[in-house]
């Protein structure tokens, strides 16, 4: 989830194995008081931003989009609040010897929020229709090993091409060919981009985004645009969610410090963000409940594969970007301007990922030194100066104008070059420059994991087939090496075996620098006083169903 684990023992040999036997071992302006959305005192309000598409699950890759959908949407598997997984709306999926082939069955009864049934068919007409390129879904690169997905990819398709690799043997039974081993994907089949869609959708899919319909523990009631989006329980749904409340509205925002002034005023329940000038005081503020625990979420700011002076892959570009991203005093942004609710990265996932690791080759480019810095940068100028200004664009809708001040001076007083900050009004306009590739330089990225592995951080973010807008590699960063790593990664026979082969593909990032990671962000918010139940999960975000009053 763009600028969107759990724990070691997770990920794919042993979650395949797990499964089988049935559980899978662990991928506005201010609103009014909470009466005003309707049902009640029991409907919770939280903080959201304007999803930046319609709510259609396969081009969903924001939080704005992520928070609804997730609560609308059930997939296959579920993941609880520690990142554990169980099956969901399937009763079992069953891998072949080497993980090539997958047989699934669905649990009988499941019905859309129409009433309408969830059959296997559901599911494979919806991975083929994000999985094909006419169709132009964000998470499109999340179904690149299944069989077919290449064929899908080619010019000249009417849109409704079906993946080959998928058959469908009655209404509750489907398997799924692999064009290549996938150990990890009976954990990422708990991801959004793998929800099922009714027959309605593909009527009118534009229509459809507005006013989904799903199969999770809520259903749309109401979107209003740029105001809020409020569901209600969905009375079809019996899954792993228990809910304890009886509707959350998501309440858009355009700035946080206003959301937090709400939740302070009590006209705001939950939100899962901090302002940074309340770092420093909101786990002390008597008028809010506080949460602030290490969290799954890293912040970077890409740089474009092909930008100038600072292309992937040539000794000049990857001189500046490590000068670059030594000029950053990391120490200084986490305790100064975070306030201690962030943490100095060493790699490219985050400390709750499976297999993380503290001594990858390369981490040191990810610490200040301004004598190096300028060393890198000099060399560079040596190969070609007359250096475009560089400028790094965000959101200013997120109260990131501080961190990227800093940024930009750390920056700027190092190497002694021009450098700016340039923000985009809103989360959703900003997002649309970058998917149009319409910045000239940095811009804010980030990830937020979609299911409990290391690959979800790192084929969906850097790996070439999930470049140019078929997944969430914004910087369209390619190097062959590393997609064989990840190819090498699918097939690996053990879980340890895998977290290895990452690792190494992890010290070839932290040389190309295709992004430059800024810190892991804590998990970190504020609900009002009196709302009770208030965690947050492993994707940094709070556990909405336990949410009441």
């Amino acid at each position: 989830m763009g600028i969107r684990t759990s724990k070691k023992t997770m990920v794919a040999f042993l979650a395949t194995m797990a499964v089988t036997a049935g559980t899978l071992a662990g991928c506005g302006g201010s609103g009014s008081a909470s009466k005003a959305s309707g049902g009640g005192d029991n409907v919770i309000t939280v903080f959201d931003s304007e999803p930046q598409n319609p709510l259609i699950p396969g081009n969903t890759n924001e939080t704005g989009g992520s928070r609804p959908g997730s609560q609308i949407f059930a997939e296959l598997v579920s993941f609880d609040s520690n990142g554990k997984a169980q099956n969901e709306v399937a009763q079992s999926i069953t891998p072949n010897s080497d993980s090539t082939q997958y047989s699934i069955k669905l649990k009988p009864g499941w019905k859309f929020s129409d009433g309408t049934p969830v059959t296997a068919q559901s599911f494979t007409r919806a991975w083929s229709y994000v999985a094909n390129v006419k169709n132009v879904q964000k998470c499109a690169s999340f179904f690149s090993t299944i069989k077919g997905y290449d064929d899908l990819q080619q010019k000249g398709l009417n849109g409704t091409e079906q993946l080959s690799g998928l058959k469908v043997l009655d209404d509750t039974t489907f398997t799924v060919d692999m064009s290549k081993p996938d150990s990890i994907f009976p954990v990422k089949v708990g991801y959004m981009a793998f929800a099922p869609l009714p027959d309605s959708f593909y009527k009118d899919p534009k229509a459809f985004g507005d006013k989904p319909v799903g199969n999770g523990p809520y259903k749309l009631a109401e979107w209003s645009h740029g105001q809020e989006i409020r569901l209600v329980r969905n009375g079809y749904y019996h899954g792993n969610v228990k809910p304890r409340n009886q509707g959350i509205t998501f309440r858009i925002y355009t700035k946080v410090d206003a959301a937090y002034a709400d939740v302070q005023g009590g006209n705001l329940d939950v939100m899962d963000t901090v302002p940074p000038a309340d770092t420093k005081s909101f786990m002390s503020d008597p008028t809010v409940v506080a949460y602030n625990k290490p969290g799954s979420i890293i912040q970077m700011f890409s740089i474009p594969s092909n930008l100038e002076h600072f292309k992937s892959g040539t000794e000049e570009g990857t001189l500046r970007r490590q000068a670059v991203s030594m000029s950053i005093d990391r120490k200084s942004i986490v305790t100064k301007v975070l306030n201690g609710t962030g943490t100095q990265p060493v790699d490219f996932t985050s400390p709750k990922t499976p297999g993380f690791s503290e001594n990858l080759k390369g981490k040191e480019n990810l610490v200040y030194n301004p004598s190096k810095a300028k060393e890198l940068w000099e060399k560079a100028d040596a190969i070609s100066k007359d250096v475009d200004p560089f400028a790094i664009s965000y959101n200013a809708d997120g109260g990131n104008k501080p961190i990227y001040d800093a940024i930009v001076n750390s920056i700027k007083n190092t190497l002694g070059i021009k450098v700016s900050a340039d923000p985009v009004p809103t989360f959703q306009e900003f997002r649309n420059l970058v998917d149009k590739r319409q910045i000239k330089g940095g811009f804010r990225s980030g990830w937020t994991p979609d299911y409990p592995s290391a690959e979800d951080y790192l084929f969906q973010c850097y790996d070439s087939e999930a470049g140019h807008g078929n997944g969430a590699n914004d910087g369209d960063y390619s190097n062959s090496r590393f997609d064989e790593l990840m190819t090498q990664a699918y097939a690996a026979p053990s879980t340890d075996a895998a977290n290895v082969i990452y690792g190494q593909a992890q010290e070839i990032l932290l040389n190309d620098l295709p992004a430059i990671p800024l810190y892991y962000d804590n998990a970190h918010g504020v609900a009002m006083k009196g709302v009770k139940g208030f965690q947050m999960d492993w994707q940094n975000q709070s556990v909405y169903s336990e949410l009441h009053k």
